[in-house]
């Protein structure tokens, strides 16, 4: 196939799977977990297949303090996240696979900016836009969770 073609399949078929999930709303029965920030105890939805990561927080109005989501990728990369579709502002943790924070990055709403790891992870956590900070909660913070095996 012709790369052209190929990016434009690909492309058509993201489209596509957004379209749906738009037509069926936020994703709101995902799996959960609890991972902790200290003393904090947070309760966040995985996103574990391809499809639950494209869509992450699409779609949301509000999502309450203590929950989040935790995007679950199969090997380490440099992860790059967006805002298309995701009404609230939030705030990445991109996590190496012992839990550590690599870097954190505040994300506005409905923006197609890119937000990338500085390093390769395989985990990056998304909350409310200044939940981290709040918190004091900075690069080289490690959460624990069954997730990080801690």
């Amino acid at each position: 196939m012709h790369p052209a073609l190929h990016w434009i399949c690909g492309f058509l078929l993201t489209s596509l799977s957004t379209w749906a999930a738009a037509q069926s709303g936020p994703q709101l029965q995902l799996p959960r977990t609890k991972l902790t920030a200290g003393m904090h105890m947070l309760d966040v939805q995985v996103a574990q297949t391809s499809e639950q990561r494209q869509i992450g927080l699409m779609f949301r109005k509000e999502m309450p303090q203590h929950e989040g989501m935790l995007f679950v990728f199969e090997q380490a990369a440099t992860q790059c996240f967006w805002m298309r579709n995701t009404l609230i502002p939030l705030t990445a943790a991109f996590v190496a696979d012992d839990g550590t924070i690599v870097n954190l990055a505040d994300m506005k709403p409905q923006s197609d900016d890119s937000h990338c790891s500085t390093k390769p992870v395989r985990y990056v956590l998304e909350m409310n836009v200044g939940w981290f900070a709040k918190r004091q909660i900075k690069a080289g913070y490690q959460l624990g969770g069954q997730v990080f095996g801690r």
